[in-house]
C-alpha cells in the first residue's frame, strides 16, 4: 500500500492539461494502485493523477459499485442537468452546490491498453465529469455559477 501526498488548490500541476499515456506498463498500474490506495486513504470516490502531482491523463473512482481505473478519457456524450453537493480532494473541507450532466458517456482505455466506455447516471456521472476535469486542469470551483449583487 502506497500512500501518495494529494496536491491542493494553488499546485501548478493541478492547472496544467495532463499528458496522453501512451505506454501501458507495469508502472502505469502501479500508478493507478498508488492512486486507489490514496483515495480510498482520503475517504474520496475518485482521484486524478494530477492530484498526486503526476501529469498524465488517468484516474481512479469509487462511488460504491467497485474500483476501476480510465486512461487517456474523454467524455463523448452528455444530457440533462443534476446540481448536488460537490467536494474535491483537493480542497479539502469544502462542499459547493455544484450543476453537472445528468448522464455521460466516457470512452478511454483500461490499464492494457484495451477499449473502454463507461456510461454513467447520478454520482457516478458527476465522478467521471469532476475526475476528466482534473486531467484538463479544472477544478470543481471554477465550475461553480457565480452571482453577482445588483
Amino acid at each position: 500500500m502506497a500512500i501518495r501526498e494529494i496536491r491542493k488548490e494553488g499546485d501548478p500541476v493541478l492547472r496544467r492539461v495532463a499528458k496522453e499515456v501512451t505506454k501501458f506498463t507495469p508502472e502505469l498500474k502501479k500508478l493507478a494502485r498508488d492512486m486507489a490506495d490514496t483515495m480510498y486513504d482520503a475517504d474520496g470516490v475518485g482521484l486524478a493523477a494530477p492530484q498526486i502531482g503526476v501529469s498524465k491523463r488517468i484516474w481512479v473512482i469509487d462511488v460504491g459499485d467497485g474500483l476501476f481505473a480510465m486512461v487517456n478519457p474523454e467524455i463523448t456524450l452528455q444530457e440533462g442537468e443534476q446540481i448536488g453537493p460537490e467536494g474535491c480532494l483537493s480542497i479539502p473541507g469544502y462542499s459547493y452546490e455544484t450543476s453537472r450532466y445528468e448522464h455521460v458517456i466516457c470512452k478511454g482505455y483500461d490499464l492494457d491498453g484495451n477499449e473502454k466506455v463507461v456510461e454513467g447516471n447520478g454520482l457516478l456521472a458527476r465522478a467521471l465529469q469532476h475526475e476528466t476535469d482534473h486531467l484538463n486542469g479544472i477544478l470543481f470551483v471554477d465550475r461553480l455559477r457565480r452571482f453577482v449583487a445588483r
